[in-house]
C-alpha cells in the first residue's frame, strides 16, 4: 500500500468514525420497579418475574441491556409494603408493577405520579384505585384476577366435590373491598345450595388457626379460600384443612399443587405475562389513565386426586372431565 492509498483510507475511516461510535452507543436504560406480595424464597415468585421478563423481551426489552428491574419482596407484611413502596418510588422508575391490593394501597400512598401496573387486584373500582374499568383515570391500571360472579362458583364446586357439606367458612381479607364483596357474592348463592356461611378473617396466622380449629369442631364443614390474602398463608391454610379433614376450594392452581383439594381461577403467571404488554406501552409513552383494566381471559379448574382420597372423597366423573388438570 503506497502513502497516498494509506492517507485516503485513514481519511475515510476518520470520517466514518463518529458515525460508528454513535451507532455503538448503549441504548437508554429504562427502570421498572416491582413490588411482590410473596417472600423472596417463595417458589411462586420467580416464575412470575420470569414471565414478566419474557413478555418484555417479546416487545424488544432485554433486562440488562435497555431495561433494569428493581424487585422488592413484601412477604404479606404491611410494614414491608410501606417501606419498599417508598424505596421503589425513590429510585425514580419509569413504571412500577405491583401484586395485590395491600401492596398497591401502600404504593399509591407513596406516589400519585409514577405509572403503576397492578396484578391480582379483584375490585380496583370499589377500592378507589381507578375511576372505572374502562377509563382508570389516574396513575394506575392493570389486571383483575376474577370477578365477583366467580365467587359463587367456588361454593358450587365445594358442594359438587363434597355433597355432605352444609357449613362453609369463607377465608377472606376484611380490610379489602374484594374480601367483603367476594363474601357477599358467596352468601347470595348459599341459600340455593343449602349451606350456612361464616367468615374467617385472615388478619394473622394465629387468628386463622384459632378460627379454623373452632369451625372444625362441628361436622359437615368445608372451606372456601378467597384470593385476598391467601397467597402468603397458603401453607398454613392447607395444613389446617388437612389436619381437620375439611374439604376446601381455593382460587389458584398453586394451592392445589401445594396439597389443596380443588381450585378454580385464572393463571397468576399469565397475569404477569399480560402485564408486560402494559409496561411496554407505558415505556413507549402511553398513560395508565387510558389503558382499561382487564379481567382474566381464562379460568382453570385443577383437582388433587390424592388429597380427595385422603379426605375420603370420590371425585365425580363429570368434574374430572371438566378439569384442566388432575394432580395424582
Amino acid at each position: 500500500m503506497n502513502r497516498r492509498e494509506f492517507v485516503t483510507l485513514l481519511g475515510g475511516g476518520a470520517a466514518a468514525w463518529p458515525l460508528n461510535v454513535r451507532a455503538q452507543q448503549p441504548e437508554r436504560m429504562r427502570r421498572i420497579g416491582v413490588l411482590m406480595s410473596q417472600a423472596a424464597d417463595d417458589p411462586e415468585g420467580q416464575p412470575r418475574l420470569l414471565a414478566l421478563a419474557q413478555g418484555l423481551q417479546e416487545s424488544g426489552w432485554t433486562v440488562g441491556r435497555n431495561v433494569r428491574i428493581d424487585t422488592r419482596w413484601g412477604a404479606g407484611d404491611a410494614d414491608r409494603y410501606r417501606r419498599y413502596a417508598a424505596e421503589l418510588v425513590a429510585l425514580a422508575p419509569d413504571v412500577i408493577l405491583v401484586n395485590g391490593p395491600s401492596a398497591l394501597a401502600q404504593l399509591q400512598q407513596a406516589t400519585r405520579s409514577v405509572p403503576i401496573v397492578f396484578v391480582n387486584v379483584a375490585d380496583p373500582v370499589g377500592a378507589g384505585v381507578v375511576a372505572s374499568v374502562a377509563r382508570p383515570g389516574g396513575n394506575a391500571t392493570g389486571f383483575m384476577p376474577s370477578e365477583y360472579s366467580t365467587s359463587g362458583k367456588w361454593l358450587e364446586l365445594l358442594k359438587e366435590i363434597a355433597p355432605r357439606v352444609t357449613r362453609a367458612a369463607v377465608l377472606r381479607d376484611p380490610a379489602t373491598t374484594a374480601g367483603i364483596g367476594q363474601f357477599a357474592a358467596i352468601q347470595s348463592a348459599a341459600g340455593s345450595f343449602g349451606v350456612e356461611l361464616s367468615a374467617i378473617d385472615m388478619r394473622n396466622a394465629g387468628e386463622i388457626e384459632r378460627a379454623v380449629t373452632a369451625f372444625a369442631h362441628a361436622s359437615d364443614g368445608g372451606l372456601i379460600v378467597t384470593g385476598t390474602g391467601s397467597s402468603t398463608r397458603r401453607s398454613l391454610i392447607i395444613t389446617l384443612a388437612a389436619r381437620h379433614k375439611l374439604p376446601a376450594v381455593y382460587p389458584f392452581r398453586y394451592h392445589v399443587t401445594s396439597g389443596g383439594l380443588i381450585s378454580y381461577g385464572p393463571d397468576p403467571i399469565d397475569q404477569y405475562r399480560r402485564a408486560a404488554s402494559y409496561v411496554d406501552r407505558i415505556l413507549k409513552g402511553e398513560k395508565p389513565a387510558d389503558l382499561p383494566v382487564q379481567p382474566p381471559t381464562k379460568y382453570e379448574l385443577v383437582v388433587n386426586r390424592k388429597t380427595a382420597k385422603t379426605l375420603g372423597l370420590t371425585i365425580p366423573p363429570s368434574l374430572l372431565a371438566r378439569a384442566d388438570e388432575v394432580i395424582e
